[in-house]
């Protein structure tokens, strides 16, 4: 058989046996696992397909000669497809009897848009066996790419690559290369193995192993993560070197030795699970021997939650730490510093469909500021908690108890027995106007017998509760700069009568003044709490409106305006009366995205009596592109503190941007946190650099030095964490180099 001029061979088993039902397999499959980046993409199985009878094989070329039962050759051109899978060569043989196959001349391999290229290929189609010399390769899903010297083919799941390369970089760019003296592939086990493994970047070795192996399933790894090198003022230079251990695919834990120059050697350790009812976490940290305090320092928390079923739910979160300062010695984030009360709660919880209850323990470890003291909160042993509702005849019925036992090592202790049963009703509901009465009886019972340092009686307050909520909500179309919005009007207005009852023999045990505020304001109470019921004869107005799109419901902006207006001054207070008025502070409000580029948040509290204003905050963002977003804050409350507060992120020249933030309290002359960074970002990998003050303690300060080198697909390593830093200092901030680098690879051993 001649056939010429790029005749095309349309194979079928039924008719030609020679024809080649499983010769073209991906390996690029099997090789792309050189890669920590599988691990992170999930690239597919690709592996060699098994025969199937059914699946014709489609061969072009410029020649095709052959015999039935003996060989066929193709040269000029060759282009095979079976299935999603393609061959491209200068020359092909095969030979039907032995399953063997040659091809040689500008080998190419497709599959799912990955590539693989060389000089030749052999293989045998039957045992899957073979090599292919000098192949070089091209993942599409994150654009990475490699060679090596020689592919070995051990089967359909089994293949060995002698110095192999690997890297995310275009082509003609190897800014970093991983590479590997040998690299064995078992997609049985879905496993690779690399021997004298080593990552070089700019031409330098940074990182060397004998032996690694990883997961070629995107599934986790156990091993070594890579190290963290930092130096902060309280601690000095250190190292953490995490291990990852997958205990089970549902169980894992990382374990952290941590060598501070100044400290010692501390062990930080974390454990999570998931199951099909219960998860959680759980920390142990320990600092054996501080040098700087010559004492034992460590953290222990566990957070855990578990269905029962039925209804019913426990949760648990224990906290502790060894003194009040571990966090402000130990932590290098703003937020664990910041910390002063850790919770120590069980819960069991049950919801129905019309009630729900809850019973709860829960106790606290106060950190001391040694400047500013803390007031320690009571525990609750227990609290319990039952709500109902329900709807009979168009009428909302509900029910609000709580049973609690207060308990403090200094203050008065006892039992508060609280039940808020009430009605509501809707008497206008149309689309536009609503109108709601609603009248309940709050009770509370103190039983302060046990440990009562003061003496006080047992005592019982009855309250009855009226409110009356009403409102409309108006539309109109408007149209501007060419899009279609909706424009709302919606006024509200909220009458409460709740009459005077004495309180002040009453204990306190967690009632505490509400912040005035939109959502303060439209609530019957004026109290946090059970403590203390604010007597009230007031209404409350306000107006809202709203610019939405018309066609996706976004809300652009909101404008809102309320006051209000005591009928009668409220005489019940934690403290000296304030109230010198029966007309509130005006609280305006006006928040949305004004264009494309600029969003702005603004709430200000202003007090008419005295003709200046409570309290002010301000937030506006600019950002017109990824990677390039400026804020602007302050935040303003009469004799409390006033707070500047800049960040940005925003490039330089070339591929340099800046990070930046500046928090700073003008009440206090002092700088809260303050934040200088830089970033350049390359085609394949990115430096940060960053320098960190902020404010542990009244009088105390914590700085840290950062510096990252990220390669993309693969590690990150440097000095502490810069881009978590950067994350939570600038909102906003958008990671710029490839989005598959952000979660590198566990499991590097």
């Amino acid at each position: 058989m001649d056939l010429c001029d790029f005749t095309t061979l349309i194979c079928r088993p039924s008719t030609m046996r020679f024809c080649i039902n499983s010769l073209v397999f991906f390996m690029l499959s099997a090789f792309a696992a050189v890669s920590y980046a599988e691990n992170v993409t999930g690239l597919p199985e690709s592996g060699p397909q098994k025969n199937n009878e059914q699946t014709p094989v489609f061969i072009s070329a410029q020649r095709l000669q052959g015999a039935k039962d003996s060989q066929l050759e193709a040269s000029g051109e060759v282009e095979l497809r079976h299935g999603d899978q393609a061959i491209f060569a200068d020359h092909v043989l095969y030979r039907q009897d032995s399953q063997d196959l040659v091809a040689d001349g500008n080998v190419r391999i497709e599959q799912g848009g990955n590539v693989m290229t060389g000089p030749t290929l052999k293989l045998n189609l039957d045992t899957n066996v073979g090599n292919m010399t000098q192949p070089e390769f091209h993942i599409g899903i994150n654009h990475a790419r490699g060679s090596a010297d020689t592919l070995n083919i051990q089967g359909r799941h089994n293949y060995t690559l002698h110095n192999a390369n690997y890297t995310t970089c275009p082509a003609g760019d190897d800014d970093w290369l991983l590479r590997m003296g040998v690299l064995e592939i078992d997609r049985n086990r879905q496993v690779g193995v690399a021997h004298h493994a080593r990552v070089e970047f700019m031409g330098v070795p940074i990182l060397y192993t004998p032996w690694m192996d990883f997961s070629l399933s995107g599934q986790r790894k156990t091993g070594f993560l890579g190290p963290t090198f930092g130096n902060t003022g309280k601690g000095g230079a250190e190292i953490t070197l995490p291990f990852f251990w997958n205990i089970a695919p549902n169980r894992d834990a990382t374990i952290e030795p941590r060598v501070m120059a100044k400290r010692g050697e501390m062990l930080n350790n974390e454990f999570r699970y998931l199951e099909q009812n219960y998860a959680g976490e759980a920390h142990l940290d320990v600092l054996p021997d501080d040098r700087l305090t010559n004492s034992t320092r460590s953290r222990a928390a566990l957070k855990h939650t578990h269905n029962l079923g039925h209804g019913w739910a426990g949760s648990a979160d224990l906290n502790h730490v060894s003194d009040d300062a571990y966090f402000r010695d130990l932590s290098g984030a703003v937020s664990s510093t910041s910390q002063t009360n850790l919770v120590r709660e069980g819960m069991l919880t049950y919801g129905g469909d019309w009630w729900n209850a809850a019973v709860r323990v829960q106790r606290f470890q106060t950190l001391q500021d040694p400047v500013v003291p803390v007031a320690i909160p009571y525990r609750r042993t227990p609290q319990v908690t039952l709500g109902a509702q329900r709807v009979l005849a168009g009428t909302n019925v509900a029910l609000v108890g709580e049973y609690v036992d207060f308990r403090h090592p200094t203050a008065i202790n006892g039992q508060r027995l609280v039940a808020y049963p009430s009605v509501s009703s809707p008497l206008i509901a149309k689309p536009a106007f609503y109108l709601t009465p609603k009248f309940g009886v709050h009770k509370t019972i103190y039983m302060l017998g046990e440990n009562n340092l003061g003496g006080q009686p047992d005592s019982v307050r009855t309250v009855p509760i009226f409110s009356l909520d009403s409102g409309a909500v108006l539309e109109r179309e408007w149209r501007s700069s060419g899009q279609n919005f909706v424009q709302t009007l919606e006024p509200r207005a909220y009458y409460v009568y709740i009459p005077y009852r004495d309180q002040n023999s009453l204990p306190n045990f967690d009632s505490a003044q509400a912040d005035f505020s939109f959502a303060q304001m439209f609530t019957e109470n004026r109290f946090f709490g059970n403590d203390r019921i604010g007597d009230a004869k007031h209404v409350t107005l306000a107006l809202t409106s709203r610019l939405l799109e018309q066609d996706t419901g976004a809300e652009r902006l909101r404008v809102a305006i309320g006051e209000r207006f005591s009928l009668k001054t409220p005489q019940v207070n934690l403290s000296a009366p304030t109230a010198t008025t029966n007309k509130s502070d005006i609280l305006l409000a006006a928040s949305g995205r004004v264009t494309r580029t600029w969003s702005l948040d603004g709430a200000l509290q202003y007090n008419p009596s005295q003709s200046h204003s409570e309290k002010f905050n301000f937030a506006a963002r600019y950002q017109p592109e990824s990677g390039k977003v400026l804020n602007l804050g302050y935040r303003f409350t009469r004799n409390s503190f006033r707070q500047v507060d800049v960040s940005t992120q925003w490039p330089l020249s070339g591929r340099w941007h800046a990070v930046a933030r500046w928090n700073y309290s003008l009440q206090d002359d002092r700088i809260l946190e303050a934040l200088t960074g830089l970033e350049y970002n390359q085609s394949c990998w990115a430096v940060r650099l960053a320098a960190q003050r902020f404010a542990t303690a009244t009088n105390e300060v914590s700085t840290g030095f950062f510096v990252q080198l990220e390669l993309n697909d693969l590690v990150r390593v440097g000095v502490n964490d810069p881009l978590s830093v950067m994350r939570q200092s600038v909102p906003g901030y958008t990671k710029l180099n490839d989005s598959s680098g952000d979660n590198p690879v566990q499991g590097l051993r």
